[in-house]
């Protein structure tokens, strides 16, 4: 456990690096607040770091203004290909799924494979394990929204918690980039590039150019850098690496201290955080807005 870490929790979460159309403002913010309330609610009760990742991220999943769950890009057939992943710092265990289709909440079927010897499931193998753990079959009709039947853009969400007994957890969850090839998988469920959590560091999550972030692995470099630079420093250098490759985006972190920091350099990057030394809820669409606070 972190020394002095006990009874002190932090969280952050993320609802994607991305660019904002005029009239979004409101339902990003109220959104993203409402994913940080859902996953305070299970860290100041003493809950697990997981579980406070899932229930931050489902909140996003289930609202349409986001890039996930319900709401989640269509690819170039047409179809909705979903991908979202979890890392438990305790362990080091990973549970992702990639290009899965007709699940409401493809964060709750990565949480499920946690405990199973493969890390990683595709496709139709994704899709049959979430049948055979109890997981509704859900058309894509139910998760198309009008917006990303109009609109192209991209982003994941994501969540980062430190729990009550020290540990750290990780999550992600996309719908993918309009109109991709079928099949495409980016950086959201890899560990080491979309996201990483280590008990001894501390935990990372991504958003933005999917094949830039992996071809950089950029999760991987915060964690080799966090502890020296600190979370917000460490991914500003991240993400200053994006441009070359045509790219950008954004990330949030925790350190080993409980220390909370997040940078972008997207037109857009929507954030909520809060934690026990720091108990009122702060949420931005950007790092110019919070500088204007």
């Amino acid at each position: 456990m972190i020394a002095g870490s006990r009874r002190r929790w932090a969280l952050i979460v993320h609802g994607g690096a991305k660019p904002m159309e005029p009239g979004e403002e409101q339902p990003n913010r109220e959104g993203i607040l409402a994913a940080l309330a859902a996953g305070r609610a299970v860290l100041e009760k003493g809950g697990t770091a997981i579980d406070a990742c899932e229930a931050a991220i489902r909140t996003l999943e289930d609202l349409p203004i986001f890039n996930a769950g319900t709401g989640s890009a269509l690819n170039a057939a047409g179809g909705i290909e979903m991908c979202a992943g979890l890392m438990d710092g305790r362990d080091r265990q990973v549970g992702s799924v990639a290009a899965i289709r007709n699940v409401a909440h493809p964060v709750s079927v990565a949480k499920r494979l946690l405990p199973e010897k493969e890390i990683v499931l595709v496709g139709d193998g994704a899709a049959l394990f979430a049948r055979e753990h109890g997981f509704e079959y859900v058309p894509d009709a139910a998760l198309r929204t009008e917006k990303m039947v109009l609109e192209h853009e991209h982003d994941t969400v994501g969540a980062v918690a430190l729990d009550q007994s020290g540990n750290f957890a990780a999550g992600t969850s996309t719908g993918g980039l309009s109109g991709s090839r079928v099949g495409r998988i980016g950086d959201s469920p890899l560990p080491g590039s979309g996201l990483y959590a280590d008990n001894e560091v501390g935990a990372v999550s991504f958003s933005g150019d999917g094949e830039s972030i992996a071809r950089l692995v950029l999760a991987s470099q915060v964690m080799a850098t966090i502890a020296k630079d600190g979370p917000e420093e460490s991914i500003r250098k991240a993400v200053r690496q994006l441009p070359p490759l045509g790219g950008d985006g954004g990330g949030i972190a925790i350190d080993r201290r409980g220390n909370i920091g997040w940078h972008h350099n997207s037109p857009a990057f929507v954030v909520a955080f809060a934690s026990s030394d720091a108990p009122e809820p702060k949420a931005y669409l950007s790092k110019e807005e919070e500088r204007r606070v």
